[in-house]
């Protein structure tokens, strides 16, 4: 597990294949309680390529020393990005 709030990581390697790849990471908040947002692609088997980009926020909590995964949502396409955008401009203006 990651001591500090920059080595956490999406990035997922399993049987020498990366099936989660981190394009890019922001970190929201740090402390004893961190919230990261990632984007991503997924490694599709059948396609053998990697699939659209998608958005994970993850929330870690800082325990002995180490975070640990606490909560994570996944925000699937493009579309539902921009619906979440849409709806925080119009309530934050």
């Amino acid at each position: 597990m990651a001591e500090t709030v920059d080595e956490l990581t999406i990035e997922y390697i399993e049987d020498g294949v990366t099936t989660v790849k981190q394009l890019d990471k922001i970190v929201l908040t740090k402390g004893a309680w961190a919230t990261l947002l990632f984007r991503c692609q997924d490694w599709n088997r059948t396609k053998q390529c990697y699939g659209e980009d998608k958005y994970v926020i993850r929330r870690y909590q800082k325990r002995n020393g180490e975070y640990q995964l606490k909560s994570k949502f996944s925000i699937s396409s493009k579309d539902q990005a921009q619906q979440l955008i849409d709806a925080l401009n119009k309530w934050i203006k």
